[in-house]
């Protein structure tokens, strides 16, 4: 046997965002391990950039690490194979306020590839009209805009350390930004 597959699959925990499996794999060698496994629907994130070049971020309370964070605008999917541009538009309006006359994407990325199958699209947003704020009953979110160069100094200087967010300021700065 020269491959590793996947025999068995348990669910472990039915969660609010993401469900929990104990999976039996086997080895190369025919030996079986269990590893963890959790399913996500997947998610979609945007980056705004404003008529003067800079990205709005939102800054919101983060539970696992005990702390706020700066982030793009992002959430998950509202079901599984919801287009994740209508989940960009809807994020962006919901956590910003902001609206945008186009959309292109930027990158798609695995969120931990080790134990979790969340995929994020991320959307570059442009055009930027403001609006209201439409949070979730249980999201505190401001908001701020930065410069791009301002965003990278912070990601070098470990003060924004979420992949989706350091994903998207690096791919816009190398692929767009600077193009």
């Amino acid at each position: 046997m020269d491959e590793i597959k996947r025999i068995g699959r348990k669910l472990i925990h039915k969660g609010h965002v993401v469900d929990f499996y104990e999976d039996t794999i086997q080895l190369p060698d025919g030996k079986c391990a269990q590893w963890d496994f959790l399913s996500h629907v997947g998610a979609a994130a945007v980056l705004p950039v404003l008529g003067d070049g800079r990205i709005v971020m939102v800054r919101q309370y983060r539970n696992a690490f005990e702390c706020e964070t700066i982030e793009i605008p992002a959430g998950s999917l509202d079901y599984a194979g919801e287009p994740t541009l209508d989940a960009a538009k809807r994020e962006l309006a919901e956590e910003t306020g902001y609206t945008a006359e186009s959309f292109e994407l930027l990158v798609s990325v695995y969120t931990a590839v080790a134990y979790c199958n969340e995929t994020i699209d991320i959307y570059v947003a442009k055009g930027l009209t403001a609006g209201q704020q439409r949070l979730d009953a249980d999201e505190y979110v401001s908001v701020a805009a930065y410069e791009v160069d301002e965003l990278v100094r912070m990601i070098r200087a470990g003060e924004i350390r979420d992949a989706k967010t350091v994903a998207a300021v690096m791919a816009y700065k190398c692929i767009i930004h600077d193009a």
